[in-house]
């Protein structure tokens, strides 16, 4: 399969069609490049906060509800794009106030698949400023999508940086992780986690990114990294585990080239068995004791 992983830069629009011209842009770039999977990034849903002119963007919680405001329209565009070119795609995540899960947002992001049906998965774990400052809330347990392409699971930015998370995603061959880091420190944070995530579970992991400035928004004000793709070093990968990379900050799609059966063979014969070897950890720790040495 063909994967494309987004370094995505968020526009302030001056319109509707000005939203549906740029992801159908962007959208068939990738499919005339080959591409069957497509993975925009966290939070490149809040540009939809800009569809509404000033107004929807005086203070943070306004733009918030504005995004959200705009997400069912959004995603009838990809619903449609994803059905007229065959393809599967993640929308970029977005704030969602769900009268379901209370009166704030979940952060979450959106799966399309070639019928033109989506799922979505929420984030677990928020950051800092999630949960301190824009008072976003954890949404919907994880979730594992049987698709044509695998067995799909995402892991929205921080979720990368727990492994029982992955973990919990053990039967995924392909670990989406679509991000927005304010900083380098952070992209790589998500990165190491992204990668560490692959090596674990002996599966693909695949890092989308915002880019740019968006200086209207408390939320996405300045974002940092690069679009990439990660396996575990070992046989049928390279020895980095770096499948494909982008160039830091530089807006675009990063492609990778990604065999299902080179998943399914380090798992049963590869150099090393980390996933099948997983359990062997319990109860280790429990016979941990402290020791003096001085």
């Amino acid at each position: 399969m063909k994967i494309a992983t987004a370094a995505y830069p968020l526009d302030l629009l001056d319109g509707w069609d000005a939203y549906a011209a740029k992801l159908t842009g962007w959208v068939e770039k990738a499919v005339a490049a080959g591409a069957e999977l497509l993975v925009f990034p966290e939070y490149g849903g809040m540009e939809l906060a800009t569809l509404a002119g000033p107004e929807g963007l005086k203070d943070l919680e306004t733009s918030l509800r504005t995004a959200s405001d705009f997400v069912p329209k959004a995603d009838a565009l990809h619903s449609d794009l994803a059905r007229r070119h065959g393809v599967y795609i993640v929308a970029g995540s977005a704030p969602v106030f769900d009268p379901e899960l209370g009166n704030r947002p979940v952060n979450r992001a959106r799966f399309f698949a070639p019928s033109g049906a989506m799922a979505a998965q929420d984030k677990q774990i928020m950051t800092r400023y999630e949960r301190e400052v824009a008072d976003i809330i954890p949404g919907r347990p994880l979730r594992l999508f049987e698709t044509g392409l695998g067995r799909i699971g995402i892991l929205i930015c921080y979720d990368a940086e727990f492994p029982l998370l992955g973990r919990a995603l053990a039967e995924a061959d392909l670990l989406l992780v679509p991000s927005c880091t304010e900083a380098l420190s952070g992209h790589s944070r998500v990165r190491i986690g992204a990668m560490a995530r692959a090596l674990e579970s002996q599966c693909v992991s695949v890092l989308s990114c915002v880019v740019g400035e968006a200086p209207w928004s408390d939320l996405v004000d300045v974002s940092v990294g690069k679009g990439g793709v990660f396996g575990p070093p070992d046989v049928g990968f390279p020895e980095t585990g770096e499948i494909s990379e982008g160039v830091l900050d530089h807006p675009g799609w990063t492609y990778a080239e990604v065999d299902p059966a080179a998943i399914a063979h380090v798992r049963r014969d590869g150099v090393v068995l980390n996933r099948a070897h997983w359990p062997e950890q319990a109860g280790r720790d429990a016979s941990i004791t402290i020791e003096q040495l001085r």
